[in-house]
């Protein structure tokens, strides 16, 4: 499996990257979102997907169920695993309640089957192309306030972390030991260093970097 982290390719337009091993299917698929101005790429395979693809890329995956190798619902799993977050799209002739909801519950946007109108494919991708600007800006946004939180010094970001929690200066004072006016000091450049002019601005910001994301502490 690729490490999405090294990925040498850059990203480009959004793309539906179709996997079916329906030689038909995939044609009339990227006829059909080449005809919306959509980009598509298809695929007979999970395996072929893997050997081209670039995760980088904004869109979403048009996945068949059953597969030649790894079934859909497997590599799905298999994406998740390496890190792929792109909305996945399941189609099948052969679908099942519990095999929808296996695929709703691993994170699908939706599960389709065949045979299906354009209007309802065309509805599906749309949606998984909202969620997946939405994600990346989301990613994007985090990725920038735990670049400015890496400003901080550790002093800082005990400062941050209670001024977070509510504490008043004469708390944070207390908890860390340090002076008032030396809490004061810390706090205008937590506050310069993270670009915020209020608490709930800050407080904001801290909510964007999560556990996963947080700067260490130097």
């Amino acid at each position: 499996m690729p490490d999405l982290r090294k990925s040498q390719k850059q990203p480009a337009g959004p793309v539906v990257f179709i996997v079916d091993d329906d030689l038909s299917m995939r044609e009339a698929l990227t006829d059909l979102f080449r005809s919306m101005k959509f980009d598509a790429e298809a695929f007979e395979s999970a395996a072929s997907f893997m050997e081209t693809a670039n995760f980088n890329r904004p869109g979403c995956i048009l996945l068949d169920v059953r597969l030649p190798g790894v079934s859909g619902l497997d590599f799905q799993t298999q994406l998740e695993r390496i890190g792929s977050q792109m909305p996945i799209i399941f189609m099948t002739g052969f679908g099942d309640i519990p095999m929808s909801v296996r695929a709703m519950k691993a994170g699908a946007v939706d599960f389709l089957t065949k045979p299906f109108k354009d209007q309802d494919i065309l509805d599906a991708v749309a949606t998984a192309m909202e969620h997946d600007t939405a994600r990346r800006r989301q990613s994007a946004q985090s990725k920038a306030v735990a670049s400015l939180a890496g400003n901080l010094t550790p002093r800082e970001r005990e400062v941050m972390d209670a001024v977070v929690k509510g504490l008043m200066n004469k708390q944070i004072a207390y908890e860390l030991g340090i002076s008032e006016v030396t809490v004061k000091l810390h706090r205008g450049n937590v506050m310069r260093k993270m670009e915020v002019r209020s608490v709930a601005e800050l407080v904001r910001k801290t909510e964007m970097l999560g556990e996963g994301v947080r700067p260490p502490v130097s």
